[in-house]
């Protein structure tokens, strides 16, 4: 079945020349490539990458090599033949260029390995300390440009973080040092117990959530293996024991890191573990470390097939051994067969988590801090709010709501925060660039998630359970969302709920929702007032006064209009018009005085302006109460 696995080896690897009598076999971590090296009279390189580009080029026979490495821009090639001396070659085109080729030679020292920091800089790192160095083949020289003296049993490199971490004391002495352009920094050592010495095989480095972290396998008293992880982010970075992952086996492990998570690979039931440490788990309140669970019970990775070589045109395709003795793992997520010739990514399946992980909310925590995970996080929400509703999942509902939109609310708040102006004279705050890897606005929430269940029963209790957990986090509904909500709530007759939520301010306060509620106001008065009254918050006096007019409200809105700077520009004739309109004399009278004393007051006399167009209304004026004086 599909759904079991969520992890697969990627369907295209990158072959290579496997491992034979004549044929040696290294991967470069930093630059992703892996070398095939033929001996013989002549020896023949192959080198293949991520990129298409295949590398292939001769040298002299000069001995076995124990590391080759490009540098990052493809032009030197760094080899280590022997235990005291790395060998430079200057590359142009592709080839080697003859004869141009420098030597360092450590100083009485076991140089264990070397990583290029950039271009022309490497770090040689021996029994002795780190060495940086600066190649330059213009000037035949390497420079020596730092250098760090402590005793190291054996070394690991993390390219993603730029450290390296140095073993002493047997492995019992674990320090992290960060290596940058022409920068060693000593960073606090962790320190093992002698009988928890730690050997190079079981050590993983790792960048996890932007924190650099050190994985180590460590058996407990009942044999069985867990994985303690060390953050990088203790004072001065300081190694900070944080999370334990229980494994629940005993045997061989490797470990890839996955989108943050940590997939522990099991060769005895040839099974995978899955862990996030931003998950809750179980909190040691002394230590304050973390205790995790795989998220599922451990899954096979999905079998796969290779097709080889063979003398028919449809080839031959075998079954490969998964979690084979002959698999050696890098980071983030490579696997590499050298007796087979493969290179793989391990790439991770996120819909059969979907339904390997029952608990929604847990499954709604882990979907937002996965890269390609909002998909699947909408097309959970629809199912949960959908087809699979139930009235007693509405706890769980809010729930996953207040998850959504803790992380909504963060990203308003940075965004408020990058467009606010500082003072030239304070110093500017850095502004924050990074976005959340999974964030569910009310856009998405309207468009992807309640308009595909609109016409349910639930859509009700699920708006307003969703406007409760935006006001929980301070997080006003927007126009689309409110009108949604406004449309609800009259439909089921609940005008006083609607009444109470715009009275808090809690849906879009807008001019467009208001005259939305106003078209709506024939269905019951009171609705009309709310219009009104968001309205009036808005200071939309303008269409305050065009309401009451058309609603023959003609001594309210010629109230309001007196408190407006522009009083005295007022169109008499639109109000005398409602006023005639209204079929009462008394309020007749009352505007048309209102607008004799200001023509007085303005020019003097009670006569309106041709261009007023009032000539009607005083017709009229003169009819009721002209004629009446006469009788």
């Amino acid at each position: 079945m599909d759904l079991l696995y969520y992890l697969e080896l990627c369907a295209n690897p990158i072959r290579f020349d496997p491992v034979s009598h004549l044929t040696n076999v290294f991967f470069d971590d930093s630059n992703k490539q892996v070398f095939a090296v033929r001996s013989g009279g002549a020896t023949g390189i192959v080198v293949k990458g991520p990129a298409d580009a295949v590398h292939t080029f001769c040298m002299d026979d000069r001995g076995p090599i124990r590391s080759i490495k490009f540098s990052p821009d493809m032009k030197i090639l760094a080899i280590q033949r022997t235990d005291v001396c790395v060998e430079f070659i200057n590359f142009a085109n592709g080839s080697p260029i003859p004869n141009e080729m420098l030597q360092f030679r450590g100083k009485s020292a076991q140089i264990f390995g070397f990583v290029w920091i950039s271009t022309k800089e490497v770090a040689m790192i021996s029994n002795a300390g780190v060495e940086l160095c600066q190649i330059h083949f213009d000037r035949r020289q390497i420079k020596s440009v730092k250098s760090m003296n402590t005793t190291v049993n054996w070394f690991a490199w993390c390219p993603h973080g730029n450290f390296a971490l140095l073993a002493s004391g047997g492995g019992s002495v674990l320090m992290p040092v960060l290596v940058k352009q022409g920068i060693i920094t000593k960073l606090p050592r962790l320190e093992l117990s002698s009988d928890r010495s730690v050997p190079e095989r079981d050590c993983t480095l790792a960048v996890i959530y932007g924190t650099p972290a050190i994985l180590i396998l460590q058996p407990t008293s009942s044999r069985l293996v867990e994985v303690v992880i060390y953050m990088l982010n203790g004072p001065g970075l300081s190694p900070r024991k944080c999370h334990v992952l229980r494994l629940g086996h005993s045997g061989r492990f490797a470990i890839n890191i996955i989108d943050d998570l940590v997939i522990v690979h099991h060769q005895a039931t040839a099974t995978s573990l899955l862990f996030d440490v931003a998950q809750p788990g179980e909190l040691d309140p002394i230590s304050k470390v973390i205790y995790h669970h795989s998220i599922i019970p451990g899954k096979p990775l999905r079998p796969f097939s290779l097709k080889m070589p063979s003398i028919s045109l449809e080839g031959e395709t075998v079954n490969c051994t998964l979690y084979s003795p002959d698999w050696v793992l890098f980071q983030p997520n490579i696997v590499i067969d050298a007796k087979l010739g493969c290179f793989w990514y391990v790439e991770l399946k996120l819909e059969p988590l979907c339904t390997l992980i029952t608990n929604r909310v847990a499954l709604v925590e882990f979907l937002l801090q996965r890269t390609e995970g909002k998909s699947h996080l909408l097309a959970v929400l629809r199912e949960l709010l959908g087809e699979n509703y139930r009235g007693t999942l509405l706890p769980i509902i809010a729930n996953v709501f207040d998850k959504i939109n803790s992380v909504y609310k963060t990203w308003i708040d940075v965004e408020l925060q990058n467009q606010t102006a500082t003072p030239s004279s304070a110093k500017p705050v850095p502004k924050s660039t990074v976005a959340p890897r999974v964030l569910v606005d009310q856009a998405d929430m309207h468009s992807q998630v309640l308009s595909s269940i609109a016409d349910t029963e639930q859509i009700g209790k699920i708006l307003m359970l969703y406007l409760q957990s935006l006001t929980i986090h301070g997080i006003a509904a927007q126009h689309d969302l409110s009108k949604m909500i406004v449309c609800e709530l009259i439909n089921g007759n609940l005008v006083a709920t609607l009444q109470q939520i715009v009275a808090h301010s809690l849906i879009s306060e807008s001019k467009p929702l208001a005259c939305f509620l106003l078209s709506l106001s024939k269905i019951h008065p009171t609705i009309g007032q709310i219009a009104l009254d968001m309205l009036a918050k808005l200071n939309a006096n303008e269409i305050i006064i065009e309401v009451l007019l058309g609603q023959g409200k003609v001594i309210d809105a010629l109230r309001l209009a007196k408190t407006l700077p522009d009083v005295d520009v007022l169109p008499a004739r639109k109000f005398l018009e409602a006023a005639m309109k209204t079929g009462d004399s008394g309020i007749f009278h009352s505007v048309y005085m209102h607008f004799v004393q200001r023509n007085i007051r303005l020019r003097g006399g009670p006569e309106f302006t041709r261009g007023e167009l009032c000539g009607e209304y005083v017709q009229h004026y003169l009819k009721l109460f002209c004629t009446k004086s006469s009788n």
